[in-house]
């Protein structure tokens, strides 16, 4: 199982992870917590209405990374197509934003939880379906990032990437994309069966 979701009864799933594993998950998490941001909470004496038809950016974000986990929703190649994904994102980024800070915050949670739990440095982590969903949103976040960052646009590219030398500085990045890789399929295929 190490490494390698599996199905647990009821739904769910359960994967075995060591304390390195754990701490760069954990680490990989709260670095997308940070690049997402904090988000606009309304305050506790905000009108739930107001707060319900709040307004996020139009624009697109400056951060390559962030324009990958918040794509505009219509190509821009008319200046028609381009104000409509412009409204388009107005009213929807604030909440996946929202919902992908929620989706890394229960991985987080999840790590937090598995502390001192193990026998010589690994333990099982068991997830509720939600919390798999939840976990399966914010790898392919994590993946999307870190192809955003290691300059990959197609599959093929990713293949030059296997053959990197240990010297080269973005060999830890993609160790992590392919390990990271590797859940998320491991993940997706556990929640199909």
């Amino acid at each position: 199982m190490a490494g390698h979701f599996e199905t647990v009864p009821g739904g769910g799933a359960a994967v075995a992870l060591d304390e390195v594993e754990v701490s760069i998950l954990r680490s990989l998490a709260v670095q997308l917590l940070e690049l997402i941001g904090p988000g606009d909470e309304p305050g506790a004496d905000a009108d739930p209405l107001a707060a319900l038809f709040a307004e996020g950016p139009s624009e697109p974000p400056s951060d390559p990374a962030l324009r990958r986990l918040f794509p505009d929703a219509y190509g821009d190649d008319t200046e028609e197509l381009r104000a409509a994904a412009a409204d388009f994102r107005r009213y929807t980024e604030n909440d996946l934003r929202a919902r992908k800070r929620e989706d890394a915050l229960a991985v987080v949670r999840a790590l937090d939880g598995m502390a001192g739990e193990g026998q010589e440095g690994s333990a099982v982590l068991k997830l509720t379906p939600d919390e798999s969903r939840a976990w399966l949103g914010t790898l392919n976040d994590l993946r999307l990032t870190i192809a955003t960052r290691l300059d990959i646009t197609e599959d093929e590219e990713s293949e030059r990437l296997y053959r990197l030398p240990d010297s080269d500085p973005r060999k830890p990045m993609v160790m992590a994309y392919l390990w990271l890789g590797a859940l998320q399929e491991s993940l997706v295929e556990t929640l199909m069966s």
